[in-house]
């Protein structure tokens, strides 16, 4: 679509198993112009993925995740075979997708709750079905972790709270904690300019 590829973008794209052909209009304007920011977001987004709290296959997992809630069909393509290369089954790339699904309605009707703060609203069940959190495939941990992450993208306080306590009583390091929302927060920002 642009000129050349540089040598940044090639790498950044490589990361995430896109294609070094991968056109983006916003990439592809920062790569012609040689910005720096472009620099910058390869960097951030190697070092997400390399987080050794994380390790590799839970740092795609989580970006995974992201990149589902996002709806970025292509990373998601990318990242799912990535994820694949490190090990996850098609039974955990599944319990990813559902994890985001039931952390999307949690968190609009929790930050319901949160923002109306009626005694009322508090004392009605919720009503959601949440069954695939008692034995996840992927094991209680991650899927707490990635609970909270999903949570942090989608801005829910109950819910960040709430998971961030889950995650640690099932034995998470407040390091690994703040690797996996700092990996979601650069894939964030990644997206944005898919």
């Amino acid at each position: 679509m642009f000129g050349t590829i540089s040598e940044t973008k090639k790498s950044l794209l490589a990361e995430v198993n896109l294609p070094a052909e991968y056109d983006s209009l916003f990439l592809d304007r920062l790569n012609d112009a040689d910005h720096r920011y472009i620099k910058d977001l390869k960097i951030n987004v190697a070092n997400a993925l390399k987080a050794p709290s994380l390790g590799e296959k839970d740092a795609v997992l989580l970006a995974l995740g992201v990149a589902i809630n996002e709806k970025a069909t292509d990373l998601i393509n990318a990242l799912e075979a990535l994820a694949q290369q490190r090990g996850a089954t098609e039974k955990e790339l599944n319990e990813v997708a559902a994890c985001v699904s039931l952390m999307n309605a949690n968190n609009v009707f929790y930050r319901f709750r949160h923002f109306m703060n009626k005694e009322s609203y508090n004392n009605m069940q919720a009503g959601i079905r949440m069954s695939i959190m008692m034995n996840p495939v992927l094991g209680k941990e991650f899927f707490e972790l990635l609970s909270l992450v999903i949570s942090a993208v989608n801005g829910c306080e109950m819910c960040v709270t709430s998971h961030e306590t889950s995650v640690k009583a099932h034995g998470a390091s407040e390091q690994r904690i703040f690797d996996a929302v700092r990996l979601a927060a650069v894939f964030k920002s990644f997206i944005t300019l898919l």
